[in-house]
């Protein structure tokens, strides 16, 4: 039986590892806290670096420059901000038109559908359509024979009544003369007499009906009741009409004058009823669609008696002359209502005005130090570009109507037709080109700066290379 193999030595297993302990659990901490302070300060201090850096390139960093020490508005350790270019108008007293704007229909004065008053075949129609006819004028003609022989027969029976009545009367007096002898009963008299009496109201029946047919024979004629305009023709010559069509011959709309209907918001009514009540007459203007083409003029009319209370307006009214017939019925146009003048008022460009947390209020502008002021406002009526202060800003005082959004209290502005400060050179590269020339002066090579002056717009760091070659090629 073979011997079993050695066992293999037993490898030793590695010895358990050791968790760090509290204290340096917590100075682990410390120190990755402490690491990213260090990296959070280093990216502050290059970043606020960069942002001074570049203010003092772009800025006003050497003397008598606009920013730095001796120069137009700069201290002796702080530098400005920039002036702002601004746009100012001065406010002036004027008058201010106060004007109700609305959009309005125009609606003829009247309007009238011709129609017959008698049936009958039209014969004729003596009008063109779309004409403008006058009240009285012939528009269409319907043929009058059958009311001709009506009108003939009601003179007949006319006649023959009076005819009758005459001989009734002359009876009567015969009776009247018996009576007086004696030589007839009373009976008889008072029997012709009552005759006498029913003719007589046969005969103004006649002449009744006989005005009756003469008027039906007048209304063959039918004539224009109204001047106007006439629409497009309803019927042809030939066709039987009568007065219960209803599109009757024509319709006639009066154009002069006219009237324009729009609404009042219930807001402006009580302003709107004090001057009616004092019996002005309120001016209107009738404005095409884009509110460029003056169309008429005319006055207001009348007020509705009511509210809408679905839109929450009142209806009103105002006429035109419309003599060049401008105004055409059911056209849309806007309407202006001159309500009131005020006159002599303190007014300011709508762009001056402006809105804040604590109200209206206005950038005066301090001619003195170029610097603008807030100043609190009240507003009061406005027009389209005007608008009215009422307290808080005198005629005379100029304000900033155009670069605001950038002002604050105290704020320095340019204007826009002021010429630029001498000392403020040309911009970042006539700075860069000042800084440059105090340095080649320092080193005292005044070869160098003949060779490079110091507007050549050459870099800094050009320059001291320069300065410097020109310094090695000078003996001693």
């Amino acid at each position: 039986m073979d011997p079993l193999p050695p066992s293999p030595p037993a490898v030793p297993l590695p010895p358990p590892r050791q968790q760090p302990s509290r204290r340096a659990r917590w100075v682990g901490s410390v120190l990755a806290i402490l690491v990213m302070v260090g990296i959070g300060w280093l990216a502050w201090h290059l970043t606020h670096r960069s942002t001074s850096g570049s203010s003092a390139t772009a800025g006003d960093p050497g003397p008598g420059g606009p920013g730095g020490p001796g120069g137009p508005g700069g201290g002796t350790g702080g530098r400005r901000a920039p002036a702002t270019t601004v746009g100012v108008a001065t406010a002036e007293r004027a008058d201010i038109p106060i004007v109700l704007e609305a959009l309005g229909t125009v609606t003829p004065a009247a309007t009238v559908t011709v129609r017959p008053q008698v049936s009958g075949v039209l014969k004729t129609l003596p009008f063109h359509e779309g004409q403008m006819v006058k009240a009285g004028q012939l528009l269409a003609e319907i043929d009058p024979r059958p009311f001709e022989m009506a009108l003939m027969q009601m003179v007949g029976q006319r006649q023959r009544d009076e005819a009758q009545l005459e001989n009734a009367r002359l009876t009567l007096q015969r009776y009247q003369t018996l009576l007086q002898q004696d030589s007839i009963a009373r009976q008889d008299v008072d029997t012709q007499a009552a005759l006498v009496k029913q003719l007589e109201g046969t005969v103004t029946s006649d002449r009744a009906n006989e005005g009756s047919a003469r008027l039906n024979l007048g209304y063959c004629r039918v004539v224009a009741p109204i001047s106007g305009r006439l629409g497009l023709r309803v019927v042809d010559i030939g066709n039987v009409v009568s007065s219960s069509d209803t599109g009757g011959l024509a319709v006639i709309t009066q154009l002069a004058p006219i009237d324009v209907e729009f609404s009042v918001p219930q807001d402006r009514l009580p302003e709107l009823q004090a001057r009616i009540a004092d019996g002005e007459a309120l001016n209107a203007t009738a404005l095409d669609r884009t509110r460029t083409t003056r169309l008429a003029s005319g006055r207001f009319l009348a007020l509705d008696n009511v509210v809408d209370t679905q839109t929450g307006t009142v209806r009103a009214k105002a006429r035109f002359a419309n003599q060049p017939a401008s105004l055409f019925p059911s056209q849309f146009v806007n309407v202006q209502l001159l309500v009131r003048t005020l006159q002599g008022v303190t007014v300011v460009p709508v762009a001056g005005l402006r809105h804040g947390s604590d109200g209206d209020f206005v950038y005066v502008l301090n001619p003195a130090e170029r610097t603008v002021s807030i100043r609190k406002v009240t507003r009061g009526q406005a027009t389209a570009d005007k608008v009215q202060i009422r307290s808080g800003l005198q005629p005379g005082e100029r304000i900033i109507t155009e670069g605001g959004d950038r002002l604050k209290e105290g704020a320095r502005v340019t204007l826009a037709g002021d010429a630029p400060a001498s000392g403020a050179g040309t911009g970042r590269r006539g700075n860069r080109a000042s800084g440059a020339s105090g340095a080649s002066g320092a080193s005292g090579a005044s070869g160098a700066d003949s060779a490079f002056p110091p507007a050549s717009g050459a870099s800094g760091a050009h320059r001291r290379r320069a300065s410097d070659a020109a310094a090695a090629s000078t003996p001693g």
